[in-house]
């Protein structure tokens, strides 16, 4: 949030400067991020002189450009080699010395040095008002007229206005302060409760003049959608543009001024937090506003030119006709806003169920300043207020007559709110004890009335505008806030009690995975559970979705990771190794939620090093790290194809029956839909499932061999759709005590191979513990071993 410095002093007067105001406003919670300057022409022409063009004649070496004599005062005469056309002896001029820096109105800059153009030399510069800021022709320089006196500087005769901006860093929650009046009003009240002189300038109600009568009328169908309206018709408006000091209010927080009415309206939003909407009277059909819902289905374009089709839950302003003219709170409509042939408008100040609005604003995924107010809970006290001043305004700016006062709704006045706060709770939460008269001091600042004194405490009346002080806890925040952080000191000794960790449980689990691949150089990411889904089959759909593309509970953790992937291989980092523990969430029978483990590998597969190959990630780089995590919880796993979308191929590992993790390659569609164009690879690991299955046993060891195993190789000829697991658990189940492991040391696809086949290439390590094995025990495991690749895989052995 924006808030302008100069702007900020017309609701508080104050001798602090702005570096200590920006102090004091990050010590009650309103952080300052920064302090920008901010001046109505950029530069504030500093550099820029007046001169007087003595002579000029055309320069020897360029057609187009002319070599110049200039007076700049002082008896200084500057040679200046000039471009413009309507250049000549005896005109006084706007001239850039050397070592000024022009800014342009776009904020380019470019500093004037002394050079030579085309053989000639040049010192300074003679200016076009582009160039200086101070306008967008640049058909040639500027000629001053004859109240400019040589040598002066160029700013002395513009009214250039200077301020510094603060970006603050607002809290949701603290939407009385969203606005220049309510950070006026939170300064002072720190200020005065602190001994530092300031006197705050009350909001006041201005009791404008009416003439004449109207024949318009307000209804509000549902009082829950807006509790309160006020409305008021504005005649003999003259639209145009408005006066330098709004502009430059505006322009200060980075608004573009628009028109003398639109520009109101804003200036009421940014001084006082509260959102104002004009309609075009003329517009309007049935002389009468309705504010309601509109028919779900209905089509309506708003002032971005888009049309939308209704929910049927948005608060609509609609006419008399029943015609939507606005989203409530959130959005104009193109066909009844101001316009310059616009003479008379309907002005709008209303307090919007906060609910509503939010519903609205978020099922049409716009989020404007309006919305952002309204949906946080804007003052309901102060809608008559600033209305008034918003009239005031346009009788001033655009001539505007109110016709017959100001047509009211206001059923059931909202009440403040009542809290009991206990001083017994305010010392042990500070740990220091606060004297209650200075408690009492800070209430009053904050304007919270006491309403009566009990036994150890008050009970208070909150006014409407802090919808965030609700609760005792709310309130001593507050009078910690005005009282000071800074006063209360950090304890000597700090009391805790030792909580041994256990790695039995899911979050000891996890930690243990994290670290094991952090050590592997991995990086754990966090992404975001909303996402956007296109096949919305089993998907978690949010009923209050906060936009379009966060409207559903992810399905998968994958497509987060490849967003992880794509960012990071667009700025030159291709080697992924990234991780992530997070929640998935289906809808079936009921809904589902679990909790994974989700890896996804691509580039190379270590850092570059001279010493170590250049090789890429593979299926079986991925694999061997799932391996790892695996292997301590003491499964038995088998291992059978996977058929999923999301790979090309893919396996999944089982344990009594029950998945407990997929792995594979990410398919070529998925990779595409990233713009990714390496390959990766990616598994996802069942937290829970894993946790539930896992066994705790007691070490055991046993005897280091006597004696030496065994090695036997095996070449299969398969066809290129059987999988190496399918040959690793073919053999584990074979069942011989003397298989002690296997190993795939070579695949190979290509010449001297049948069409469709492939061959494998694996390692046998066979053991017998109680002797050395004769050849005729090795030569049985191995006979075993090839028929049963034979009878389940049509295998053949090659020589």
């Amino acid at each position: 949030m924006k808030i302008s410095n100069n702007w900020l002093k017309d609701y508080i007067s104050t001798d602090l400067n702005s570096e200590k105001t920006g102090i004091y406003l990050t010590d009650i919670g309103l952080e300052v991020e920064g302090i920008d300057k901010f001046e109505t022409i950029k530069g504030s022409l500093e550099g820029i002189v007046v001169g007087k063009v003595l002579t000029c004649e055309k320069h020897p070496n360029a057609d187009k450009l002319s070599k110049t004599t200039v007076d700049v005062g002082n008896g200084t005469i500057l040679n200046i080699v000039c471009g413009a056309p309507n250049v000549a002896a005896g005109q006084l001029v706007a001239v850039a010395v050397v070592g000024t820096t022009l800014f342009d109105k776009n904020g380019g800059s470019f500093t004037i040095n002394r050079t030579k153009i085309r053989g000639e030399v040049s010192e300074g510069m003679i200016c076009a008002e582009d160039e200086i800021g101070l306008g967008d022709s640049h058909a040639g320089i500027m000629v001053l007229d004859g109240t400019h006196e040589i040598g002066k500087p160029l700013a002395n005769y513009y009214d250039i206005q200077q301020d510094e901006v603060y970006e603050i860093g607002l809290t949701p929650n603290r939407t009385d302060a969203i606005s220049h009046y309510g950070v006026a009003r939170d300064l002072h009240a720190f200020l005065s409760c602190n001994g530092i002189d300031s006197e705050l300038v009350k909001m006041e109600t201005y009791a404008a003049e009416s003439e004449g009568e109207h024949n318009f009328s307000v209804e509000i169908e549902n009082n829950d959608l807006a509790p309160r309206y006020i409305g008021a018709v504005l005649k003999n408006i003259k639209v145009g543009e408005s006066p330098e000091w709004l502009k430059n209010r505006l322009k200060a927080i980075g608004l573009a001024p628009i028109n003398n009415v639109v520009d109101v309206t804003n200036y009421i939003l940014h001084a006082y937090g509260q959102p104002l909407h004009a309609f075009d009277l003329d517009k309007i059909g049935g002389n009468k506003i309705i504010v309601g819902n509109s028919p779900k289905g209905t089509k309506f374009t708003t002032l971005d030119g888009v049309e939308r089709t209704l929910n049927g839950e948005e608060i609509m302003i609609k006419d008399g006709n029943q015609r939507p003219l606005c989203i409530a709170g959130v959005f104009g409509g193109l066909d009844s806003g101001v316009s310059e042939q616009t003479q008379s408008i309907f002005l709008e100040s209303a307090y919007f169920n906060p609910v509503a609005v939010r519903k609205g604003a978020k099922f049409h995924g716009l989020n404007t300043d309006a919305s952002f107010r309204f949906e946080r809970g804007v003052d309901p006290n102060n809608t008559k207020t600033t209305i008034s001043l918003a009239v005031k305004l346009l009788q001033e700016l655009t001539g505007a007559t109110l016709a017959g006062g100001y047509i009211e709704h206001y059923p059931e006045k909202i009440k403040p709110h009542n809290v009991i706060f206990r001083y017994s709770k305010l010392d042990q939460i500070l740990g220091i004890k606060i004297h209650r008269g200075k408690v009492k001091e800070i209430l009053k600042s904050l304007e919270i009335e006491v309403l009566n004194e009990i036994t150890d405490g008050l009970e208070l009346l909150v006014p409407n505008y802090r919808a965030d002080v609700t609760r005792e806890i709310d309130v001593i925040e507050e009078i910690l806030r005005i009282y000071g952080y800074n006063k209360i000191d950090a304890p000597q000794k700090i009391s805790f009690t030792p909580v041994k960790l256990s790695f039995d449980d899911q979050d000891g689990l996890e930690n243990e995975w994290a670290r094991a691949l952090q050590a592997n150089g991995f990086y754990e990411v966090m992404n975001n559970s909303l996402t956007s889904v296109e096949d919305e089959t089993d998907a978690v759909k949010l009923l209050n979705p906060l936009s379009g593309d966060l409207a559903f509970m992810r399905k998968s953790l994958l497509e987060g990771l490849l967003e992880n992937a794509v960012y990071n291989i667009n700025r030159k980092n291709a080697d992924i190794k990234f991780f992530e523990l997070g929640k998935i969430y289906h809808k079936k029978e009921k809904y589902e939620e679990r909790k994974q483990l989700a890896i996804l590998v691509s580039g190379r597969n270590h850092s570059e090093n001279w010493l170590l190959p250049k090789d890429s990630t593979s299926f079986y780089h991925l694999k061997a790290y799932v391996s790892l995590l695996l292997d301590k919880l003491n499964f038995d796993i088998i291992e059978k194809p996977l058929q999923d979308g999301r790979f090309s191929d893919a396996i999944e590992f089982s344990v009594e029956g029950k998945t407990i993790a997929r792995l594979g390659k990410v398919s070529p569609q998925m990779l595409k839909k990233f713009d990714i164009d390496q390959e990766a690879f990616y598994a996802e690991i069942e937290i829970e499932e894993c946790q539930n299955l896992r066994k705790t046993e007691n070490l055991r060891f046993r005897d280091i061999p006597k004696f030496n195993k065994t090695r036997r190789d095996l070449a299969l000829l398969v066809d290129k759709s059987v999988l190496y697991t399918q040959l690793y658990n073919a053999a584990k189940n074979n069942e011989s005590p003397f298989l002690k492991s296997i190993n795939l040391f070579d695949v190979y696809e290509g010449k001297n191979l049948p069409e469709n086949k492939k061959s494998y290439a694996l390692s046998f390590e066979l053991l017998n513990e109680e002797k050395t094995m004769e050849e005729k025990e090795i030569a049985q495991v191995m006979d075993s071993l090839v028929n049963v690749f034979k009878k389940q895989f049509n295998a053949e052995l090659r020589s």
